[in-house]
């Protein structure tokens, strides 16, 4: 290798962007239009199925003369049509790496297009070492807009903060380079996790899940729990779905999934946080644990990283992701099976019910073929 030392190089695989946490962020709060401050191709995939989620992204689409001679009549022209077309309650300005290089004011072209409606101006590039410095500048935006107050604003940087440490310290970036796996064959595991229930061991069922992908993760806790009490049995179940924590849109999709749950008759036996307090809600998990006594296996779907290893002892662990660079660093931890659920994130944008998972359906299917 060369002389270069570990330490100098930060990152070997690509991480997400910060413009991207704040187009998701601005979709949190509840904006249904945003404008794109940049080139037409910037960040195209996740414009496209913000779409997905009712958020209509725009794009000033800057091409070479406007890094030259400035694209600011551009945007300026874009806030006024965008308000003609859409007639938005609230609107989002996010600047991308070539505006904010040629300095392009977006405080000024939202000043200069006169509109009534309130327009949140987040000054944001890609350059940011950690992709969550998006999301906390989004907030500070909306924090002087007055859509949110400094109380929540305080627990969104504290949550922000824990996610960041649980990535670094036990996620995708806490190698300098690690390769997408696609984890354990699933019939495997659900055949293994089928042997344990039919045996009467003693269970653990936990959703820790991020925002939006619980849609698809709760239907793996909801199978697990369908076909325990298929064979006779009961397994603790514990979920990050409180209704009352988190921006609009992750309040709303608590409730979603919470109420989805209950009308398959899944029992939430006890909810460990909101679904932005994922980082921090495997505390939750740990104090039910010690309450509650010894269990043989465990299942966790979502982060399964950001549960604490103390409180694993003795389990066997079955952990489901949706990140195939996450196989290696939960394997690590000690979890015994690892299952990826891929293209999850695209199959929950813009839902309001709860999902199908391929995990969740082999473990269904196996469970009835078996009966």
């Amino acid at each position: 290798m060369s002389s270069m030392s570990r330490e100098e190089i930060r990152i070997l695989h690509p991480r997400p962007s910060s413009i991207v946490a704040a187009l998701y962020t601005l979709r949190d709060l509840g904006v249904k239009v945003v404008i794109m401050h940049g080139p037409s191709g910037c960040c195209f995939k996740h414009a496209r199925l913000l779409e997905e989620d009712g958020v209509h992204t725009l794009t000033t689409a800057l091409d070479e003369a406007d890094f030259v001679f400035g694209g600011q009549a551009s945007l300026v022209e874009l806030l006024r049509r965008a308000d003609e077309i859409f007639s938005p309650v609230l609107i989002g300005v996010v600047g991308t790496c070539s505006s904010m290089i040629i300095g392009e004011d977006l405080h000024q072209a939202v000043v200069d297009a006169g509109l009534d409606v309130p327009v949140i101006e987040v000054e944001v590039h890609a350059g940011y070492r950690d992709n969550t410095r998006g999301v906390i500048l989004t907030l500070e935006a909306a924090l002087g807009k007055g859509i949110i107050d400094a109380e929540e604003f305080q627990r969104q940087k504290f949550l922000l903060e824990k996610a960041t440490e649980v990535e670094k310290l036990y996620g995708a970036a806490s190698g300098e380079y690690l390769p997408p796996e696609r984890g354990d064959v699933k019939y495997k595991v659900a055949e293994r996790l089928l042997e344990l229930v039919k045996e009467g061991k003693r269970g653990l069922n936990v959703l820790n899940a991020k925002k939006e992908t619980a849609y698809m993760f709760a239907d793996i806790n909801a199978a697990v729990a369908e076909v325990a009490e298929a064979h006779g049995m009961k397994v603790d179940t514990l979920a990050n779905l409180d209704e009352m924590k988190g921006l609009s849109k992750v309040r709303k999709d608590a409730r979603n999934i919470a109420r989805g749950l209950a009308d398959r008759r899944v029992r939430i036996d006890h909810i460990i946080g909101g679904l932005d307090e994922y980082p921090v809600a495997g505390d939750g998990v740990a104090r039910y644990v010690a309450d509650h006594g010894d269990y043989d296996f465990v299942v966790l779907s979502g982060v399964p990283h950001a549960v604490p290893s103390r409180c694993l002892r003795g389990m066997e662990i079955f952990s489901v992701t949706n990140g195939p660079r996450q196989v290696r660093p939960i394997r690590d931890l000690g979890h015994h099976h690892v299952v990826v659920e891929l293209d999850l994130h695209p199959k929950t944008m813009g839902v309001t019910s709860i999902v199908e998972s391929e995990f969740g359906a082999t473990l269904r299917g196996m469970s009835a073929e078996q009966k």
